[in-house]
């Protein structure tokens, strides 16, 4: 586990933002990568997340077991399956470099599309979309979790104008994500990433990601997170530009 030192001062507050994402403050935790990825590979941070990410999925599941949409979860899952399996065959055939300026492109993206979306009040699909349309994003949020932990635009866009009930929609996304997390095993594996010191990292980040979870459901049901998406989707823009820099130099 010889991890430098800059790689923990940033793992920690990126997998307080992953926890509380997972416990409902959707979107938080796509900052994660990027913020690893200043410090290690990013085909090694997603590695070290991923474990992560699936432990926080139990209790994000466990929370909102009840509150979930069956009909959006069987139009996006079988494509976010083959958009797993693009972003597979994408990691595997290119170098580390372009992969960390996909990952620095999908944070800039993601950050100024939320920033967007905020200032709009809305996404840029008709609620009554039809299920294909689903299916489509479906794939784009496999390709972009594979890639980056960053699957959420793609799902939201098909997913927020539908107007969920709060807990139907936190749970429906937990579902969603945790059924997508497992199938990036495989591919991780694949990737050969899972190595000892790979789960050694990921186990010692463990019991931050479990309490920050945990925080995140508690918060969720008693506070407004709109004051601090702002400052973290400008802050994706930033690393985003950095990392793309860093893959260029």
């Amino acid at each position: 586990m010889s991890e430098p030192l800059l790689f923990y001062a940033l793992a920690v507050p990126a997998v307080v933002l992953l926890g509380l994402s997972k416990g409902g403050f959707a979107g938080l935790g796509a900052l994660s990568l990027p913020m690893l990825a200043l410090a290690i590979s990013p085909v090694r941070a997603a590695a070290i997340l991923l474990p992560i990410l699936i432990v926080q999925d139990v209790v994000g599941v466990w929370a909102f077991r009840r509150d979930w949409d069956a009909a959006i979860l069987a139009w996006m899952l079988p494509g976010a399956g083959i958009g797993i399996l693009l972003g597979y065959l994408f990691a595997a055939q290119v170098s580390s470099a372009a992969v960390l300026a996909v990952v620095g492109a999908i944070s800039v993206l993601f950050g100024l599309y939320r920033l967007w979306s905020e200032r709009r009040g809305a996404v840029a699909v008709a609620a009554q979309a039809p299920g294909w349309v689903g299916s489509l994003l479906g794939v784009a949020s496999g390709f972009t979790s594979q890639i980056a932990h960053a699957g959420q635009p793609p799902f939201q866009v098909y997913v927020l104008p539908r107007r969920l009930p709060r807990d139907v929609l936190v749970g429906t996304t937990a579902i969603f994500f945790a059924a997508v997390n497992w199938a990036k095993v495989p591919a991780y594996w694949a990737l050969g990433q899972f190595d000892r010191d790979t789960l050694g990292v990921a186990a010692l980040l463990l019991p931050v990601a479990i309490a920050s979870t945990f925080a995140g459901v508690w918060l969720v049901r008693r506070v407004s997170p709109e004051r601090f998406y702002t400052a973290i989707y400008a802050l994706m823009v930033l690393v985003g530009v950095k990392l793309i820099w860093d893959a260029l130099a």
